[in-house]
């Protein structure tokens, strides 16, 4: 994975190739694991938000991209998810007009997350963001 961090909680990782199946396989893999952590309260919004990421990805970058989930170490915490990709560029959240059919997306995250961003990796970069696990 491009620029991992160590953190609290249980992790599970996947790499995809940058094609475009790779958006679903990315989301079945989020939901699943999300599922199997007993998680099922924040998997369809962590998956729509993986979706979105992976996309970006898709459409800027080629390579590899990576998809992480930390669970937090307790309930009432937050959960992690990391999508990382091989350009170094950060992405730029933009405001989408009513006709536009993309561009939508960062705005979706940054919307529906406790908190997100993007940190460099030595080969690439990492968007995250946080969802707050109910207790």
């Amino acid at each position: 994975m491009i620029g991992v961090i160590d953190t609290d909680g249980d992790c599970a990782e996947w790499t995809f190739p940058a094609e475009p199946g790779a958006v679903r396989t990315a989301r079945a893999a989020v939901r699943g694991q999300l599922h199997g952590w007993d998680l099922d309260c924040v998997a369809d919004l962590a998956a729509l938000l993986v979706s979105e990421l992976v996309t970006n990805s898709l459409r800027h970058a080629t390579g590899p991209i990576g998809v992480r989930l930390v669970r937090p170490a307790q309930l009432g915490a937050t959960l992690r998810v990391e999508v990382s990709d091989p350009l170094p560029d950060p992405p730029r959240e933009r405001v989408a007009h009513a006709e536009d059919e993309s561009g939508r997306g960062l705005q979706l995250v940054a919307g529906s997350s406790r908190r997100w961003g993007t940190r460099p990796g030595t080969s690439g970069k990492t968007v995250w963001f946080e969802l707050v696990v109910p207790e």
